[in-house]
């Protein structure tokens, strides 16, 4: 009997990967679809898409099932701030995007577990040691890898991926914060409704309208990559521990250079995958830190 038990348990992890891993590809058609859209259409408009696709979708699969209860949130402030800073990190990536190669972005987007653990003392009071901390300044140091200021022209837009990075750590935090005040579905609602709602009169006032059934089909496309990676990360969490999937965020960099290559014949130089090693080096020297201090007694040293 137990033998089948684990069984189950090891099948629905392999499952929750493969989700996993299916969310990551959804992300990487994301960025994929605005970089090809900002060729033609105006950065702000493609973000429009973004999320004008999203709340439609969760709103045709949850609006009939819950009626108005799908608006009703215990933390509103927070859902609210939290989709804010949401669409200005999504706004700064597609803007970034336009300039930098997929590859790039995802290796700056990397740093997002490292800023987490340093957001996580202002925001959640947790204490971080000096080897985290050490990690995460070398994570940074990856980054400066990557960018190589002072070596050849630095592209500005390097700024902006680095802000969006923040964007998405600030909102992983608040996440934690509601976690478990809001179901999952209300939260998705404001999380693509206020940016839809928001970005709107910008998309309006610089509106380009998408010709041609390959823009079109992007259009399609970017909400249904927002709507459907949310989803499958959703369900991944449902079958695996967080700590099981955690370090799958950083097979997206296969995902992105594969798309970049595809797409825009971008080839990364070696500085890019050696800062990237970098940053996922470190990322992981966190996650596995973290692992074991949830296995240490309260009364152990103190956390490093």
């Amino acid at each position: 009997m137990s033998t089948g038990h684990h069984a189950l348990r090891t099948d629905r992890r392999g499952r929750g990967i493969a989700f996993m891993l299916c969310a990551f590809l959804c992300f990487t058609g994301i960025d994929t679809s605005a970089k090809l859209l900002a060729e033609t259409l105006p950065a702000f408009q493609v973000v429009f898409f973004r999320y004008i696709g999203h709340v439609l979708i969760v709103s045709a699969f949850f609006l009939p099932l819950q009626g108005l209860g799908l608006l009703k949130a215990n933390r509103t402030g927070i859902q609210i701030l939290r989709a804010a800073i949401l669409v200005v990190g999504t706004s700064f990536n597609f803007f970034a995007l336009a300039y930098l190669p997929l590859a790039v972005t995802s290796a700056i987007f990397f740093l997002t577990p490292l800023m987490i653990c340093a957001l996580s003392v202002p925001f959640l009071g947790e204490k971080v040691g000096p080897r985290r901390w050490a990690a995460i300044l070398i994570g940074f140091l990856g980054i400066v890898i990557i960018v190589r200021p002072g070596v050849g022209e630095v592209h500005w837009a390097w700024l902006l991926s680095l802000g969006a990075t923040f964007c998405a750590s600030v909102y992983m935090m608040l996440t934690r914060v509601i976690a478990g005040e809001d179901t999952t579905e209300t939260s998705q609602f404001y999380a693509s409704f206020i940016p839809a709602c928001a970005i709107f009169p910008i998309a309006l006032w610089v509106w380009v309208w998408p010709s041609g059934v390959v823009e079109i089909t992007l259009v399609i496309l970017i909400g249904f990559f927002g709507w459907a990676g949310h989803q499958c990360a959703i369900i991944a969490h449902r079958m695996a521990p967080a700590s099981t999937l955690a370090p799958f965020v950083y097979t997206q960099i296969l995902w992105m250079t594969g798309a970049g290559y595809l797409f825009f014949n971008d080839v990364p130089d070696v500085w890019v995958f050696a800062g990237a090693a970098i940053v996922i080096a470190s990322g992981l020297y966190i996650w596995l830190r973290e692992l074991q201090l949830q296995k240490t007694p309260r009364t152990a040293s103190p956390v490093m």
